[in-house]
């Protein structure tokens, strides 16, 4: 049920509604999706609004007392004739709130709405007629429809002012305050009218399209209301409708008696004259008799016959209008002449022999006998072809036709009557009057049996038309879920699947598995399903009934669901298909993941040892270097050996990235981290090999004893910790190391930590110093000190310029690099004023040697 507020929208207004009849029995409720769980308020509900009694509700609270009291009341809402599609009663019981407002909106359609009638419009369009109606005098309120011409509540003011003027000063309401109009109308009724509040003014106004069903509710609640003041006025006009007909009947009364009486006074004067059988005693006098009879017959008799005719018309037309108000007679009744003034009922006996041939004439007729295109209706087939509501019309019709022939009973009766005194009197023309009189009850018999025969074919086919009506509603109550659950079948199973492990390809296959257990059941259910719609069709043929347009309860045909489970018979091995050739590639990756988990485990593992082995050898090395290149060697062949594992992992690899395969839990190392470690591995080998060649070429080109390479790395690992000393770590080291040339020195000073990070920045990487650069840079040390020592002509401890650029030719002739002797500038000259300007600030210059 959409709206435009949605199920949150409908609940106030529905609530409201249902509160305005529970408290008629000292109750009410709280929140409409769980009140009425249990059934017991939604049965008095039904009571309360519909005046009747429903059966005795079980007071137990389990489940099933629950489902049962819920379903005595949607049997007794079914009762009222209402279709309720898809609202069974679990859904109410489970607190369904979507369902529980549908059949709170169901009831208010069929006992709020509903009934409403307004000049041959009924239920929601005699509202609007009745809204219109009665609004139409107030200016600015055109009402359309039952949401947005409401809004600016001028709407429900008007209405309030129409029947209530006294409530509303309408003249002072504008249209351009709608929550004060809307509050303003709401506040009256609820406490003049006994109209709860349903709707909230700010909601209104503030939502472009207020919600249709909240507005209808509220706006039956108004009808009814009023609907005690036009009972009155359409009780008033009955009752005048009455009287004048009383009045005319009471007319057509005295007419009636006048009439009859001026007729029995003339036959009571006239029988004796023709009742003389005295002969005369001259020829003269029985001419005169003869005479006096002739103008009986052609003056006297007319007039009277004519008034018996009259007689006749003023109380067939009394008749039937007694009847109609149920004041007439029953109708095996004889029809009484006529009543005298004198109130005496006078006898058939006494008009008959007066009135002779003519009573027996064609005029006695009646009407609908004669009638050839009665029979013909009778005999029509329509109904063949009728629906159902068609079928109830043409009863209805029927029912008044009856009632109409029921009519005229009496008349045949009267003229077979006529007809049996006339025999009874010997009647010259009694033959021709016989004929006739059996040719009209022929005539009359053939239409009863005729009528019979219609109402029972119509009868016969109304209780057709009605199990057919139940067969397609119970065929679309179960078509409509097999066929969404078809749809829903056929698109999980064109749906794409994309997995990555055998595990999750498994649980597919068994969903599936589980959904192919299903469709037994699920064919049992289209073969029910069809069945129904079979039976239906099988009555109607049967019964020569030919049904106009399908089911008028859903548009789910049978072909469309044999179409639909067609497909999915078709979709089914498709999937079954689709799904073992990924369970067949899931289990071929799984084997290749397994095969370079196997793998990857043997050589991460053996890359990380090899790597702790390099470790340990770089800081427990014994021998002479010589020995321990020779045995770096043999051990970075061993490593270089081992590479065909790799290549073997490679090539597994190559395979899983062919198989798109992005995770492996068997294993944690990925290709990429096994290249990485062999290539640290490779590194960290060939790293430590040429360490040990330079500390060779080192120690040949500095004169480094081998126990003194031997403490180098032993106070370098001892600062190492991540294979590199920082400037700090540099400070410490040369402090400690230069210790012992401290009592000799010239100048105690401290080594700069600015000087250590100058020393990175030239023998490092600026940031950090190897074994091998530190290895350089302490021969150099020793070099510079060896030189400082030798220029230092006054052994003062310091150099000025001039013994500074005669150290650093010194030193630069022993590399190779061109030089400047010369006093002015120069190589000489600009590197003892660079080495100077690098010294950090606060140091003083000159004083390098010293602190070496």
């Amino acid at each position: 049920m959409p709206g435009q507020r949605g199920l949150s929208g409908w609940c106030p207004t529905f609530t409201a509604w249902c509160n305005s009849h529970l408290r008629k029995a000292g109750t009410q409720i709280e929140n409409i999706d769980e009140d009425f769980r249990d059934g017991l308020k939604l049965m008095l509900l039904l009571e309360v609004i519909s005046g009747e009694r429903l059966p005795k509700p079980e007071r137990g609270k389990m489940r099933v007392h629950k489902i049962n009291n819920v379903n005595k009341a949607l049997d007794f809402i079914a009762s009222k004739g209402v279709k309720l599609v898809s609202i069974g009663a679990e859904e109410i019981v489970d607190g369904n709130a979507k369902m529980t407002l549908g059949m709170i909106w169901t009831i208010i359609l069929r006992f709020a709405i509903q009934d409403i009638s307004v000049e041959e419009t009924s239920a929601k369009e005699g509202l609007l007629l009745w809204c219109q109606r009665k609004t139409a005098p107030y200016k600015n309120v055109n009402v359309q429809n039952f949401h947005i011409s409401w809004k600016d509540g001028l709407a429900f003011n008007a209405l309030i002012h129409r029947h209530r003027p006294e409530l509303i000063e309408y003249d002072k309401l504008r249209k351009d305050d709608p929550v004060t109009n809307l509050n303003n109308a709401f506040e009256v009724a609820e406490k003049y009218l006994d109209i709860p509040k349903m709707l909230d003014a700010e909601d209104i106004v503030n939502t472009a399209r207020p919600d249709e069903k909240a507005i209808m509710t509220y706006v039956s609640s108004f009808y009814h209301a009023f609907s005690g003041a036009q009972k009155a006025e359409t009780a008033a006009n009955r009752i005048c409708k009455v009287l004048a007909v009383n009045q005319e009947n009471e007319h057509l009364m005295e007419d009636y008696e006048r009439l009859a009486s001026d007729l029995l006074e003339w036959i009571r004067r006239t029988i004796p004259w023709l009742e003389d059988r005295v002969p005369q005693k001259t020829m003269q006098e029985m001419q005169q008799k003869l005479e006096d009879f002739r103008d009986y017959r052609r003056v006297h008799k007319p007039p009277k016959v004519q008034e018996k005719c009259q007689l006749e018309i003023n109380f067939n037309t009394l008749q039937t209008k007694l009847r109609l108000i149920q004041l007439m007679p029953s109708s095996h009744q004889c029809r009484p002449p006529f009543s005298s003034s004198s109130g005496q009922i006078q006898s058939n006996t006494l008009i008959q022999p007066l009135l002779g041939k003519e009573c027996g004439g064609g005029d006695e007729e009646p009407d609908r006998a004669r009638d050839a295109g009665k029979e013909a209706m009778l005999k029509h087939r329509d109904y063949e072809t009728a629906t159902l509501s068609d079928i109830k019309a043409l009863i209805r019709k029927h029912e008044a036709f009856e009632s109409d022939l029921a009519a005229h009973q009496d008349r045949v009766e009267q003229i077979a009557a006529i007809a049996q005194e006339l025999n009874e009197l010997d009647y010259y023309d009694s033959h021709n009057v016989n004929t006739r009189c059996q040719k009209i009850c022929d005539q009359w018999d053939a239409l009863g049996s005729l009528t019979h025969s219609r109402r029972e074919a119509l009868e016969k086919t109304e209780k057709q038309l009605e199990t057919i009506d139940q067969l397609h509603l119970e065929y679309a109550k179960r078509a409509a879920p097999f066929n969404n659950w078809m749809e829903s079948a056929m698109e999980d199973l064109q749906d794409m699947f994309i997995v990555h492990t055998i595990e999750e390809i498994e649980g597919l296959i068994s969903a599936h598995d589980q959904f192919k257990s299903t469709l037994p059941d699920a064919d049992r259910e289209r073969e029910a399903i069809l069945a129904i719609h079979k039976e239906a069709q099988r009555i109607a043929e049967s019964n020569h009934i030919k049904l106009s347009g399908s089911n008028p309860y859903t548009t789910v045909t049978p072909q469309i669901i044999n179409s639909k489970w067609e497909k999915v018979q078709q979709l089914v091995p498709k999937r079954d298909h689709a799904l073992l050739e990924e369970q067949s590639k899931q289990q071929s990756n799984e084997h290749l993941r397994r095969q370079f988990a196997s793998q990857a485990n043997v050589v991460g593992p053996w890359i990380q040892t090899k790597m702790e082995e390099i470790g340990r050898i770089s800081i427990e090395m014994n021998g002479t270097l010589e020995d321990q290149l020779n045995h770096l060697k043999r051990y970075e062949r061993s490593i270089v050996d081992y590479k065909p594992n790799l290549d073997l992992l490679e090539q597994q690899h190559q395979l899983i990235q062919e198989a798109l395969i992005f995770d492996n839990k068997h294993t944690n190392y990925t290709m990429e981290h096994i290249r990485v470690g062999w290539e640290q591995l490779l590194t960290t080998i060939a790293r430590t090999i040429n360490e040990v060649e330079n500390q060779i070429l080192t120690r040949d080109a500095k004169g480094i004893s081998q126990e003194q390479m031997q403490e180098f790395r032993a106070s370098f690992n001892h600062f190492d910790k991540e294979e590199a000393l920082s400037a700090p770590q540099l400070q410490t080291l040369l402090s400690i190391a230069l210790e012992p040339a401290r009592s000799h020195a010239r100048t105690p000073r401290e080594i700069g930590l600015r000087t250590c990070e100058q020393l990175l920045r030239c023998f490092g990487n600026g940031q950090s110093l190897t074994l091998h650069h530190f290895q350089q840079l302490w021969g150099h040390l020793l070099e510079w000190q060896a030189t400082f020592d030798k220029f230092d002509e006054d052994a003062s401890g310091t150099m000025n310029s001039y013994e500074l650029r005669l150290a650093l030719n010194a030193l630069l002739a022993g590399t190779g690099c061109p030089r400047e002797t010369g006093r002015e500038g120069g190589w000489a000259r600009e590197g003892a004023g660079g080495l100077e300007q690098g010294l950090p600030e606060g140091e003083e210059r000159g004083s390098l040697g010293a602190r070496v």
